[in-house]
């Protein structure tokens, strides 16, 4: 899922301008806390304070649908907006790690592009602006993807690797904060594409895809997906280990480890 962020005056408008322009399906994030009074209230569904209920959801005989809910943040949202939307555009995040589109002055910590306001932007270099940064990508969006796999009707088994940031190795050890992966663009994109096509060639082995972090992954979090469909455990189980080895291996990727105590690029090391 691509995101795009806008912030200053106008910015929910120019999200609404842009989103035809994308080419998928497309996702609006607003930040609540630039709304204020009535527009609040008018903008999201209800959640009484003295209810038992941890979120709130009004659907319509049309299929139409609101929500409302406590306690999420904004990759949490992202998170279940990705299985399902191929753009994310986010009004009132100025602090977002996302191409962002600064309107009249307004900061931003990844502004791109500036203008004076919303109606002086141009609309195509805003939609180029959402294909630059690096997609967001969860294990549910592959899965969504190899459940539509044109070959999935021969497949009985989807298989899935997950790699995260471990904190330490052993309980004496100084515990990573972060992890920060660079690559070399295109190679590391060639080399997974050549892993991807060699394993889906397997007998069995219907469709296989990846995926690896780029930039600063924090403690906990995600960093690397192989998902393979075919149409056997044993075939699938096979597939993903061989995955995620050939991964490590041949793909060009460059990573750098801050713990609590130090921080050092990895290939440095003995």
């Amino acid at each position: 899922m691509h995101l795009l962020g806008v912030v200053g005056s106008g910015a929910t408008e120019l999200c609404e301008r842009v989103a035809p322009l994308l080419d998928g399906r497309v996702a609006t994030v607003e930040s609540l806390s630039d709304v204020s009074g009535a527009d609040a209230t008018d903008s999201v569904p209800s959640l009484e304070s003295a209810s038992a209920a941890d979120a709130a959801y009004g659907l319509g005989p049309d299929g139409s649908w609101v929500a409302a809910g406590e306690g999420k943040t904004l990759g949490d949202v992202l998170d279940e907006l990705a299985a399902r939307y191929d753009y994310a555009l986010l009004s009132g995040f100025p602090d977002a790690d996302v191409p962002t589109v600064a309107l009249g002055g307004a900061p931003a910590a990844e502004a791109e592009l500036e203008a004076e306001d919303a109606e002086s932007v141009e609309l195509d270099a805003v939609a180029e602006l959402a294909e630059t940064g690096e997609p967001h990508v969860t294990l549910e969006r592959l899965v969504e993807r190899a459940k539509a796999s044109p070959r999935a009707e021969y497949a009985g088994a989807i298989a899935t690797f997950t790699g995260r940031v471990r904190a330490k190795d052993e309980e004496d050890d100084a515990r990573t904060v972060r992890l920060e992966f660079e690559k070399y663009d295109g190679v590391a994109e060639e080399r997974m594409a050549t892993i991807e096509s060699e394993l889906a060639d397997r007998e069995g082995v219907e469709e296989v895809l990846t995926f690896h972090r780029t930039g600063v992954v924090e403690d906990g979090d995600d960093i690397v997906f192989v998902v393979v469909l075919a149409g056997h455990r044993r075939e699938a189980f096979r597939a993903v280990e061989d995955g995620i080895d050939r991964l490590k291996d041949e793909v060009p990727l460059f990573k750098k480890e801050t713990t609590v105590e130090d921080d050092f690029w990895v290939h440095d090391r003995p």
